[in-house]
């Protein structure tokens, strides 16, 4: 399924990720409860600002890029919902990996 075009556009080098959704059973078979669940640190990029500008007035380019699956920190950037969909906006800083 395409992914929805969101209608934002991060500034610097803030990044929009769509968490991806962990699986509800662990390895052993034991369903878990909506209540125990911990918010996924995983997500795919959907948006990805310009970059930051450095103290020299140049801007760098981010290493991210849309389409990406990343890892990121459990209690970086700020939740958005936005056409009724949860989003995380965060700066390139708080992804931990690329998945690749």
């Amino acid at each position: 399924m395409p992914a929805k075009k969101v209608g934002i556009r991060p500034l610097g080098d803030r990044v929009i990720v769509k968490r991806m959704e962990e699986l509800e059973q662990t390895k052993g078979g034991i369903i878990v409860p909506d209540t125990a669940k911990e918010k996924p640190q995983r997500g795919k990029v959907i948006a990805v600002g310009p970059g930051r500008v450095a103290d020299d007035g140049k801007r760098i380019a981010p290493e991210v890029k849309k389409g990406n699956t990343v890892l990121f920190g459990k209690y970086s950037g700020t939740d958005i919902s936005l056409d009724d969909e949860e989003y995380l906006i965060l700066r390139e800083d708080d992804i931990l990996a690329i998945i690749e």
